[in-house]
């Protein structure tokens, strides 16, 4: 799965936890969207780097 789609997963399942009283889905709603995050950030790195190296080459 992409990271946004990541984000968006946790926000909902956070937000299902919260409402049902259900800690365990809160958290696992926090940790999707923890990993989301960290998928865009790497994307972002990956493509930074891929264009120095085109410039550079």
């Amino acid at each position: 799965m992409g990271g946004r789609t990541d984000v968006v997963k946790g926000r909902v399942k956070e937000a299902t936890g919260t409402l049902t009283g259900n800690d365990k889905l809160r958290t696992e709603g926090k940790t999707d969207q923890v990993v989301g995050k960290s998928k865009i950030a790497v994307a972002k790195v990956v493509d930074k780097a891929k264009k120095t190296v085109e410039k550079a080459g």
